[in-house]
């Protein structure tokens, strides 16, 4: 067992890693916004920092924000790009003025809480039952609950209806990996584009083989035990070196993957549940991944996690205002709202349930969020090393 002293070490050497090259300024929203939580002279601020760049002031999401600010208290939001996150809670932890709430990336939710930055929610007041244990994993760290996910995004197979029927193609009949490639293949003989898919360095690329490494046995504890890194490897790269999917895969993130889907050409796409609105817009459906044997891929969960920071000097007044409009924001009658708000499919079969009977376009994703796993659940801090190794070797198979 390593001493607590080169433990500490070590994360401070994965948080630089995972930190690395990043420096951008977040964007402040909010009346009076202007720094970090003991910066503002009002006590009557709530700090609230996440990564929605994109939902601006007024925005769906930000006036659930707001909604849910305490009785007398106003909400001073900070935005910012994703690893700015933890860089920004990182640095204002130290310091002891780290914001009341903070939104991040589910895969650091780990790390954070192991380099001390985050606080046990169910201890600190935040209602932590009823979810699903599967799309709540990431946030379970030793037996505490450090994150709380409002919904989860997921990766399905999306098709084009045109092309699909063109080229004779029955979907349902897409039942494994051999079937796809049979599909696939339908569709480029017919004169027509394969498959898109994002294969680019870093976590989305892995993020996107994943479900094709776990549907094929693989394990995240060994991800060298058996066959199934290499079989997976091999499905990708076979797709490319055909010509069925572009060569720009390999260095495609997952907006640019679906931006050529977008353009008509293609039969299929791998691609996210936040791309549900804009596929419904285009005419495109949508079936499971499927696994290579047969079933449903059992892929992983995208999406961000909202934690309590810890501070230093802990004010329990204030924590519990925090805990209190968190509980606000997932509760049974503001998650439904919040979730649309993010393009999530909420945490909670329940709220599912009422996303699907509003908008159907949310029915092929049911079976998919039963089966999809949280990336660090199994395996913990270990994970950072492994999606490394995974990209780099995944990289290797798309360009060879």
């Amino acid at each position: 067992m390593e001493s607590p002293k080169i433990r500490k070490t070590r994360i401070g050497k994965s948080v630089k890693r995972i930190l690395a090259g990043v420096a951008s300024a977040g964007v402040l929203l909010g009346a009076g916004a202007c720094g970090n939580a003991s910066q503002s002279a009002d006590n009557k601020v709530l700090q609230f920092w996440d990564p929605y760049t994109n939902r601006k002031a007024g925005s769906p999401w930000d006036k659930q924000v707001t909604k849910c600010a305490p009785a007398g208290y106003r909400i001073q939001r900070r935005s910012m790009p994703q690893n700015d996150v933890l860089n920004q809670l990182t640095t204002a932890v130290k310091a002891d003025n780290a914001p009341d709430i903070a939104i991040i990336d589910n895969p650091f939710v780990v790390g954070a809480q192991d380099s001390g930055l985050i606080a046990n929610l169910k201890d600190s007041g935040v209602k932590v039952d009823g979810f699903d244990s599967n799309i709540q994993g990431p946030g379970k760290i030793d037996g505490g609950q450090y994150g709380l996910a409002f919904g989860a995004n997921a990766l399905g197979l999306w098709y084009n209806p045109k092309i699909i029927e063109k080229a004779g193609v029955d979907v349902s009949a897409i039942k494994d990996w051999d079937s796809l490639n049979a599909a696939i293949k339908k569709v480029v003989d017919s004169g027509a584009k394969g498959i898109t898919f994002s294969g680019i360095t870093g976590e989305e690329g892995v993020f996107q083989y994943l479900p094709w490494f776990l549907s094929a046995g693989g394990d995240l504890k060994d991800v060298n035990k058996g066959t199934a890194k290499q079989d997976s490897y091999d499905l990708l790269s076979s797709w490319v070196k055909q010509g069925w999917a572009p060569k720009s895969a390999a260095t495609d993130n997952q907006s640019a993957a679906w931006d050529v889907f977008l353009t008509g050409e293609y039969g299929f796409a791998e691609n996210g549940s936040w791309q549900s609105e804009e596929g419904a817009k285009n005419g495109y459906k949508l079936i499971p991944l499927p696994g290579k044997h047969g079933g449903i891929a059992a892929g992983v969960t995208g999406g961000e996690f909202i934690t309590l920071p810890t501070h230093k000097k802990a004010n329990k007044d204030r924590v519990k205002l925090a805990a209190g409009m968190i509980n606000c924001l997932t509760g049974d009658k503001n998650l439904p709202q919040v979730a649309d708000a993010l393009g999530y499919f909420a945490s909670k079969k329940s709220v599912r349930e009422q996303q699907v009977a509003k908008n159907p376009m949310w029915q092929p994703w049911m079976p998919i969020a039963d089966k999809v796993v949280g990336r660090t659940a199994k395996v913990g801090l270990q994970y950072e090393t492994t999606s490394a190794d995974l990209s780099e070797q995944l990289q290797k198979a798309l360009n060879s």
